[in-house]
């Protein structure tokens, strides 16, 4: 199951892959994936893999539940009420309209031009802006807590002496031989999601991870390990930072995409104000007393 979370989590599929089927029923990736695009506001991909496993798990337990209880509703005749029947007429009506003003919406703004010139000199005039902070790439080996029903850790002091006996095992390594130890130690003892991966959680930012984790990696260098086991909520972290990439300025091809899609969306505002002012003085608007 954790595979196929970081599966969905990492999707970037041309079409649709079965997750999982409820009584025939397919529930794909892409919906799931559209699930938690939406519960996140578009921040899922910036989420620590251990958080990305666990909203996956509800999310993908939330349409199970979901299909089954349409199912059984089905079967109780629920779709034939005179009640299901009239919620159903009020839902497609309001959607009717949320639908059409969409549609609209997208034609005005797919008729907005933004020329190059202003985006070359939004460019000159916001250099701060494109400045790309320092990033790391580091892998983790995880030893979870275990909670009681009471929220109580019951397994600190063992996940602890675990951690400091992969830190034991490292030392002395460098370089290759570091790097493959500690992958296989991933891969073998990890508890997080990132475990079948070698502990690999890819390039990150400042801010990206929980704090404890984020302010000791930053403080550690390349091929450095980290000499004590690192405390989250989720249990005792031993690091191994396999990459630093420094602050840098990013050039204008890198962010041409960008700047157009946000003077684009400044435009739109500024014709839509027009636009509704517009539509207002030709309207009939009366409020009632």
């Amino acid at each position: 199951m954790k595979k196929i979370i970081l599966a969905i989590a990492a999707a970037s599929a041309v079409y649709a892959a079965t997750v999982v089927t409820v009584n025939g029923k397919n529930i794909t990736d892409t919906q799931i994936q559209e699930v938690l695009m939406q519960g996140t506001q578009g921040r899922f991909d910036q989420l620590p893999d251990e958080k990305k496993a666990e909203i996956s798990q509800r999310v993908i337990d939330g349409l199970i539940s979901q299909e089954l209880i349409y199912a059984d509703a089905k079967k109780e005749g629920v779709l034939e009420s005179t009640e299901y029947k009239n919620e159903l007429a009020k839902v497609l009506e309001r959607v009717k309209v949320q639908l059409a003003s969409k549609v609209w919406e997208k034609r005005q703004f797919d008729k907005v031009k933004v020329a190059s010139k202003d985006i070359k000199a939004y460019y000159k005039a916001n250099p701060e802006e494109f400045m790309e902070k320092e990033k790391v790439r580091a892998s983790h080996i995880l030893f979870r807590f275990k909670k009681s029903k009471d929220d109580k850790i019951e397994n600190e002091k063992e996940a602890l002496a675990n951690a400091q006996a992969i830190i034991k095992e490292l030392s002395g390594l460098k370089n290759n031989a570091l790097n493959t130890k500690f992958a296989e130690l991933a891969k073998s003892k990890s508890e997080g999601p990132s475990g079948p991966k070698g502990g690999d959680l890819g390039f990150f930012g400042q801010g990206q991870m929980l704090p404890s984790f984020n302010d000791a990696v930053f403080a550690m260098k390349k091929g450095e390990v980290s000499k004590n086991p690192v405390k989250t909520s989720y249990g005792y972290h031993v690091i191994l930072v396999t990459d630093k990439q420094n602050a840098k300025n990013l050039s204008y091809d890198e962010v041409k995409g960008f700047i157009e899609q946000k003077l684009k969306v400044e435009a739109f505002k500024e014709q839509m104000q027009t636009k509704m002012q517009d539509l207002k003085k030709k309207a009939t608007i009366t409020f009632a007393k």
